[in-house]
């Protein structure tokens, strides 16, 4: 609990802001939503070169949003929640605007269709398909 409480006093806001206010890291952030994801998904996604989701994503692990997990040769990332009460809720809040987002959606949708139809997809071959976290690990600490 100390821990904890140490921890959510040096909550960096204006990182945890920053982070929200780039388009990328919001995408990233809406295909994750309650799944563990394979970097490659971000990349056909988003058709963006690796290096640059993967900047991403390092920027969000930083902030204490986004957390990381080495398969193999694959990566794969899933939200975390940080450790400030007002952030939980203001991350939940975008989290579900996102349901009701167009480009939001669209985002989603595609990213159904790869996980369903992988092979249609020359970057995904053989990758891992995401994973839904059980509502008791969503958002578990790092």
């Amino acid at each position: 609990m100390i821990f904890m409480a140490a921890k959510a006093r040096d909550f960096n806001f204006e990182r945890f802001f920053q982070a929200l206010g780039d388009k990328t890291r919001l995408r990233l952030l809406n295909l994750m939503g309650d799944q563990e994801i394979c970097v490659c998904y971000f990349v056909e996604i988003l058709d963006q070169p690796q290096p640059k989701i993967s900047r991403h994503l390092a920027y969000l692990r930083n902030v204490g949003i986004v957390s990381a997990r080495r398969e193999g040769k694959w990566m794969h990332y899933r939200i975390v929640m940080p450790p400030n009460e007002g952030a939980v809720k203001v991350l939940e809040q975008i989290l579900e605007w996102f349901k009701e987002e167009k480009t939001m959606q669209a985002d989603r949708a595609k990213l159904t269709k790869a996980c369903c139809a992988p092979e249609k997809f020359s970057a995904l071959q053989g990758a891992p398909q995401p994973m839904l976290i059980h509502p008791s690990t969503a958002f578990a600490a790092r």
